[in-house]
């Protein structure tokens, strides 16, 4: 089962990481037609998604792939509102959204749990 998770984890990656590089190559290559204006940067979106997924699944802290996630989300649309045209009215707020994901996301994961730190003083008795 490991070695199926490893090699999902590698082609979610790859496939991400290709469609941030290069999303019109890719929808030519999948769907026939190559991406154009907004679908682009739906499409890196996407692939931002399935690096996040690929790291997500592999043999590891899950919690690293969602912070991956939301973060490089939180950068890539706040670079779209700044550097293109593309600006929707829900733009900031999910910029804003995915910057609280990733803080509680990162803050779950550095602080220690309730659990661990009920067995220690639990240990100490």
């Amino acid at each position: 089962m490991k070695k199926a998770l490893i090699f999902s984890a590698v082609g979610e990656g790859v496939t991400g990481l290709s469609l941030v590089l290069a999303p019109s190559l890719v929808g030519s290559l999948l769907l026939g037609e190559p991406l154009a204006g907004a679908a682009t940067s739906v499409a890196r979106v996407a692939g931002l998604a399935l690096i996040g997924l690929g790291i997500a699944i592999w043999p590891g802290p899950p919690r690293l792939g969602m912070a991956f996630y939301s973060t490089s989300v939180a950068v890539f649309l706040a670079y779209l509102g700044v550097a293109s045209d593309l600006r929707g009215a829900l733009l900031w707020p999910a910029v804003g959204v995915h910057i609280l994901i990733s803080i509680l996301v990162l803050a779950e994961a550095i602080a220690p749990r309730r659990s661990d730190i009920q067995e220690e003083g639990s240990n100490d008795a």
